[in-house]
């Protein structure tokens, strides 16, 4: 599974930000750590949009088409596909 341009976008600006991609048995796993900045993020999924609130900051990217499941967890972002 690709990670979504957005989310490079955004860790690209932040030094903060980390993406890691995984590749298992059967299982793709994007996650994105937001880092120590004291703000947990939350992520609503609207049709084939994810919207990400961090703090004040809010920005939109297109879940994949293999993904199977958005979710914030610990402040950390997870696709899984």
């Amino acid at each position: 599974m690709e990670t979504p341009p957005e989310l490079e976008d955004v860790a690209g600006d932040e030094d903060k930000i980390t993406i890691t991609n995984r590749e298992y048995e059967g299982e793709s796993v994007i996650a994105v750590d937001f880092g120590q900045t004291g703000e947990k993020p939350s992520v609503d999924v609207v049709g084939e949009t994810a919207i990400v609130t961090v703090g004040g900051n809010q920005f939109e990217f297109d879940v994949p088409s293999d993904a199977s499941d958005v979710t914030v967890n610990d402040g950390i972002l997870t696709i899984r596909g």
